[in-house]
Formats: structure tokens, sequence, C-alpha cells
């Protein structure tokens, strides 16, 4: 199931007035643009700002989520409707024929069994044309960013267009790793509400994720900074094999 941040009606919007410019972005158009991609498959795209961009560019692009919530309002944004939107997880992507598919932010993360990441990886797979590419970003468990969640635990407010301030806090609730829980509180200062989004992601480390790639059909031809967050994330790029 999705975390509430995306699927509850009433959170989802807040997730673009929180997340601001989105500058990681700007590193997967570039790989698209190396790569030669024209067909990009975006999973967990979330409220749809790198679908959009993607399609922007001229592409042709599937963005699929299974949080609804989210979803509605990534299809808001696409007035032209240039893209096609899949409510659903990997599992459920048509096949498409994509040059590339992306996960971006925490979504490599959200996958808390090996089972699970397996079975995402394969529909990514089913997805892509042979030789397309996989594209995905995730945290480094050495830079043990947790420590850094704890450690600044100072909330901010937001105005959101439509809602009115909001003020959000962290709690880091649990660290067993390779998972790591953490929630997020959001006070409606207009009226008074407060909810609350509870997640999970797990961490695993280089070796771990190459020889998941290798397991599923992928060769991993080169692993990345990312440019905005030096130091803290590995970026991977595969490509399909068989």
């Amino acid at each position: 199931m999705p975390d509430p941040i995306f699927a509850d009606r009433r959170l989802a919007p807040l997730y673009d007035a929180f997340e601001g410019a989105r500058d990681d972005l700007a590193a997967y158009l570039a790989i698209a643009g190396e790569l030669g991609a024209r067909r990009v498959v975006d999973v967990g795209c979330g409220t749809g700002s790198l679908a959009i961009l993607l399609a922007e560019s001229g592409r042709t692009v599937v963005g699929a989520d299974p949080a609804e919530a989210s979803l509605e309002i990534a299809k808001a944004k696409d007035r032209a409707g240039r893209i096609t939107w899949v409510h659903g997880d990997a599992t459920t992507l048509p096949a498409f024929g994509a040059d590339l598919a992306v996960l971006t932010g925490n979504v490599a993360q959200v996958f808390l069994t090996d089972a699970a990441w397996a079975q995402t990886l394969r529909g990514i797979h089913a997805a892509l044309r042979p030789g397309g590419h996989l594209v995905f970003e995730t945290r480094r468990p050495g830079r043990r960013a947790w420590e850094d969640w704890a450690a600044d635990p100072a909330p901010v407010t937001v105005d959101v267009p439509g809602t009115g301030p909001v003020r959000r806090s962290l709690e880091v609730t649990d660290v067993s790793p390779p998972l790591v829980s953490f929630r997020h509180v959001y006070e409606f200062l207009a009226d008074g509400a407060v909810l609350t989004s509870d997640s999970t992601i797990r961490f695993r480390d280089r070796d771990e994720v190459e020889a998941s790639l290798s397991a599923e059909g992928y060769r991993v031809l080169d692993v990345r900074e990312a440019p905005d967050r030096p130091g803290r994330e590995f970026v991977f790029l595969a490509r399909r094999t068989g």
C-alpha cells in the first residue's frame, strides 16, 4: 500500500509544495538525452513532475503509480493529454517497448523484501525493449541518512495554495538496518487538523543492488553520484539483457 502522503486525498496535494522545485530531476532528463531515449516509463511517478518534463521534451511517456490520489494530481498537470497514466505498479505496466525506465526519489527503496524488489525488476524488464535502460537512485547505507533526519527535527511551514499554511515535522521511529521507519506529521494551521504519514524504506548496499539486477536480466553499466547530493546516493544505470 502506498504511504498516506501519496495516497491520502488531503495529504497528496502537499507533496509538491514541500518538495519544491525538484532540482534532482534535471539529472534524469540529461540521462534520457545521453541515451537517446524517446520512449520512457516513469515507475512510481507520483504527482508526475518528471513525466511532465519528459513529455514536454517531446518524448512518449508512460507514468505509473499505485497511489490514485497522486495520479489524479499528475493527470491534472497533463493538460495536453500527452502522457499515458497507469494506476498500478511495475507489474501492471504495458509491454511498451520503452527505451528507458526510471525510478526517482525513494521509489527503489520502498520495496522492503527481496521478492517485492525482484518482482518490480521483472515488471520493468517486460516493459523495456531489448537493450533498453533502467536508471534509479538509492541512498548509500554507509551515509546513515537517518541520523541527519533525527538531528534536524525543526518543523517546516509552507503556505499551500488552496489549503493555507501547513506545518510538517519529521520523527525517525525505528532504525533496524536495512529498514528505517519515519513519520511525517502535518498540521493544517487553518483548521487545526493533524494528519500523519508513516513510511519504511530499505537501504541496500551497492553489491546487493548489482546482484539483484544481474539476477533479473540486467547488466550494470555505471554507478554514478546524484549531482545534487554527492556522496549520499548511488545512481544505477543498467541495460536490459536477454
